[in-house]
């Protein structure tokens, strides 16, 4: 029993590994390389650790936190990266993340594949702080990387000012000093001519 536990384990690790093949719309700063999956999963949980203390509520669980932000784009890995500006992309997004969950999740064994399940799931419902929180910091990551890229992705068309202010604004009621911080990066932004209204 011991090692059909320990395969699917591995097997999981494995299949963890091509999130590094996905490719996000940031790049990285100092280069035109776009950020991928693996990448934007490990700079969160370094920045739920360092910023927690930002967090509107005080107390959270922060390994619960680090844990979500960890594996809540795991299923990127089968539904792909979807663009949040592009409206068509998330007609089916749900759907195709709620397949790949089941799939993925479901490599490990019975125990882990459940909290792995209830963890994602606690994401992307942000019922909770802890998930709340993780949400706050999976909008503001990508908005660090485009106040040090020349607001990269909010040159792409169709992304307005307005646009960016709705997608962050879970920040404001989560976080609301980087909120701060985010709409000062926004108006430069939009002040420089990266950022239309």
């Amino acid at each position: 029993m011991e090692k059909e536990r320990l395969e699917k384990q591995l097997a999981f690790i494995v299949e963890a590994d091509k999130l590094k093949n996905v490719l996000r719309q940031n790049v990285v700063i100092g280069t035109t390389r776009n950020e991928n999956s693996a990448e934007h999963s490990w700079h969160l949980a370094l920045m739920a650790l360092l910023l927690s203390e930002y967090a509107r509520e005080k107390g959270l669980d922060l390994f619960r936190v680090v844990k979500m932000v960890l594996i809540h784009d795991l299923v990127e890995i089968d539904a792909g990266d979807t663009f949040c500006y592009d409206e068509a992309a998330h007609e089916d997004k749900e759907e195709r993340e709620l397949a790949a969950a089941r799939r993925i999740f479901n490599l490990l064994p019975e125990d882990q594949a459940r909290e792995m399940w209830d963890l994602w799931r606690e994401f992307e419902e942000q019922k909770t702080p802890e998930a709340r929180f993780a949400n706050s910091l999976d909008r503001f990551q990508p908005l660090l990387l485009n106040h040090h890229t020349r607001a990269h992705t909010w040159t792409k068309p169709g992304v307005t000012r307005e646009k960016v202010l709705k997608r962050n604004s879970i920040i404001a009621a989560n976080a609301p000093e980087l909120w701060e911080y985010a709409q000062r990066v926004i108006d430069q932004a939009r002040e420089e001519g990266y950022l239309q209204d």
